[in-house]
Formats: structure tokens, sequence, C-alpha cells
């Protein structure tokens, strides 16, 4: 179902150059160009929820799951379960994601409060990317979805060799730089939740009983693995 068209306006400027804009990053014409204009726009532009790009956002993350997981599963046929799920999380991680999106351009065609500093650094553009991915999905169905992830973002931006020898388990950064420093550390479960139908976990690093992040996701794995990888940004900082 399409969004109610009579509540925008006929296209701006701005808008005509995003058209413009995504015809090339897409590789076709979006056909309503609504849903992009909402995948594109941050909640510091926009707080209403019909007008951000956070459902969007959870919409187009579980595509990318699912997709790059099939295609995994199919590249690599002898490989564990354990090596699918570590390969799935190199490429649809926070990093990752913002990484793609900066080199496809998105932080041009993204609308957000540009006097925010914190922003500009911050992963909003991967998170755009998640929530065009669920514009395309809306706009123009499953198989140029399926199309858009595989050709535009893995074969062009993926290199698979190169993460295949990449370390990424997060949790044993974590591990290995608490007991170089002789501090204790937990993951503990805040919180159990439902949105939109699935469930949701909090997950929280605690060190020396005092927390320092906190990261969510659809399995007590994926949030600890979330929270571990926001801990290795953090301990990166302090160290430099």
């Amino acid at each position: 179902m399409k969004l109610t068209k009579s509540i925008f306006k006929p296209l701006s400027e701005e808008d005509k150059t995003l058209q413009k804009a995504l015809k090339n990053l897409l590789g076709f014409k979006p056909e309503y160009l609504p849903y992009y204009v909402i995948a594109v726009t941050h909640s510091s532009k926009s707080d209403e929820i019909d007008r951000n790009n956070e459902r969007l956002e959870y919409l187009g993350d579980a595509f990318i799951g699912s997709i790059i997981g099939e295609y995994l599963f199919r590249k690599y046929p002898h490989k564990d379960e354990g090596f699918l799920t570590e390969m799935r999380s190199k490429i649809v991680s926070r990093n990752s994601l913002n990484e793609i999106a900066r080199r496809m351009g998105l932080q041009k065609i993204v609308r957000f409060n540009q006097y925010d500093k914190v922003l500009r650094r911050s992963q909003i553009f991967g998170n755009a990317l998640e929530a065009l991915v669920g514009a395309i999905y809306l706009d123009v169905g499953f198989e140029k979805t399926r199309k858009f992830i595989l050709k535009r973002l893995v074969s062009t931006y993926v290199d698979m060799d190169e993460l295949e020898s990449t370390e990424y388990n997060f949790k044993n950064k974590v591990y290995s730089w608490a007991q170089k420093e002789g501090k204790s550390i937990d993951f503990v479960t805040l919180n159990e939740s439902f949105e939109a139908g699935r469930k949701v976990f909090t997950m929280a690093i605690l060190v020396d009983d005092k927390e320092l992040v906190q990261a969510t996701g659809y399995t007590k794995k994926e949030a600890g693995q979330r929270a571990a990888e926001l801990a290795v940004e953090l301990i990166l900082i302090e160290n430099h």
C-alpha cells in the first residue's frame, strides 16, 4: 500500500535533486519518491514517526540480514553456522554499513541537522542505507531489493576474501582488553520487549560493575555483539 499522496506537496527542487541522485545510486528511477524522502530523513530533521527513517531502518535491516544470510549460505556450502554468522556480522555491522553508505555517497543526500557535529561522526548514514533498502522493498518489491543488496552493495563494496581473514570477534577483544587492564567484564540483559511483533533484547556491558555501553538486537547474541562493537570503538577512542 502506498502512502497517502495528498500529504505530500509537488516535488521541490530538493526532491528533484534527490530523485536524480537516487536514479544513479539505485540503478533505476524510483516509482514513488515519498518512500525515499522518508528514508533519507533523520529524526533530527523530523521527530514525526511517519516522516523520519526509523521505521524504514527496521524494515531494511531485516531484509539486509536475511538476503545476505542466504547469499553466504549458498556461497559457502561447507562452512558451519559459526563461520556464516560471523561473516554476516562483518557485512551488516554498523561500522561496515556506515562505511558502505559513505562510499556510495549517501552522506550527500541524507537530511539531518547539519549543525550537529556529533551526527556527522555517527552512524546515521549506515542507518539511512538500511532505511533505503526498506524504501526499495516498499516501492518495487523483493526481487529488486535483493538485486540492489547483492549487486550494488555486496559485489561493489564488500571484499569477501578480505573479510574471511579479518579478525572480528569483538567480544574476544573486549575480554582481552579487560584482562590486560585488570578489569571485570559482564554482559547483562537489561530488557526484553516486542517491537512490531519481534522480540528485541537490550544488552549492557558492565566494566567493574559500571555500565560502559548498551545495545539492542533481535537475539541476545546479536545485542551482545553490537554492544561489544560499541565497547571496542569506545576503548579505541580513549586510547588515542
